[in-house]
């Protein structure tokens, strides 16, 4: 399993009525594969730059080996921010899916009132990954709780009496946590921006007619 993994698996367990935002989700998904490439040596950051590293990605998963596959090899390489902002598109459904493929999200079918079957919400098997991304949650790992935080996750992931918990001493984690953070925050300003022209744009076309 992978930070990524464990991070989408603890977002879909959050329930019902605190549904993380796919945008933030898939920027910190983003994220966490980088954090993964860095640990494992197949990334090395110099400042804020991604670059390539000298070592294979470990294990079998397709989604980390796709993310190794498409870094800029060519200087001045790829930023940080630059990196979640392209590998971000659309990556937490890319993993909702593998998790489909994989047995590991199960749809369960429901009568309507017509009594034809319909496929409910993709809900999570029982499964020894599921198992460890939760033990991994509940012992407040600082990188997942950073990331989930970072995602906007309700639940309270910690406190400021576990604040030391995470103190982050890594140079590298902490530079590729602090842009997750700035890119969800940039993209919900997007947002809000939008919602503003929107309303204004509203209240000209009614005051017009």
């Amino acid at each position: 399993m992978t930070t990524p993994r464990d991070l989408l698996i603890v977002a879909m367990d959050m329930g019902p009525g605190r549904a993380v935002d796919q945008g933030g989700l898939s920027l910190t998904l983003a994220g966490a594969e980088l954090l993964d490439l860095l640990r494992g040596g197949a990334v090395g950051l110099d400042g804020v730059r991604v670059l390539p590293g000298e070592q294979p990605v470990a294990g079998d998963d397709p989604l980390l080996r796709e993310a190794a596959s498409s870094l800029v090899r060519q200087e001045p390489y790829e930023s940080v921010e630059d990196w979640l902002w392209r590998r971000g598109r659309g990556l937490a459904a890319a993993y909702e899916a593998a998790f489909e493929a994989e047995g590991q999200l199960t749809r369960p079918h429901r009568r309507l009132a017509s009594l034809r079957p319909s496929a409910g919400p993709a809900v999570l098997a029982e499964s020894p990954a599921r198992t460890r991304a939760k033990a991994r949650w509940a012992a407040r790992e600082p990188v997942l709780v950073a990331l989930a935080e970072a995602a906007g996750m309700d639940g309270e992931p910690w406190d400021e009496s576990e604040e030391d918990t995470l103190d982050i001493t890594d140079d590298g984690v902490a530079t590729v946590l602090a842009a997750v953070n700035d890119a969800v925050m940039e993209l919900e300003a997007v947002r809000q921006r939008r919602a503003i022209e929107d309303a204004a744009f509203d209240n000209v076309w009614r005051g017009g007619v």
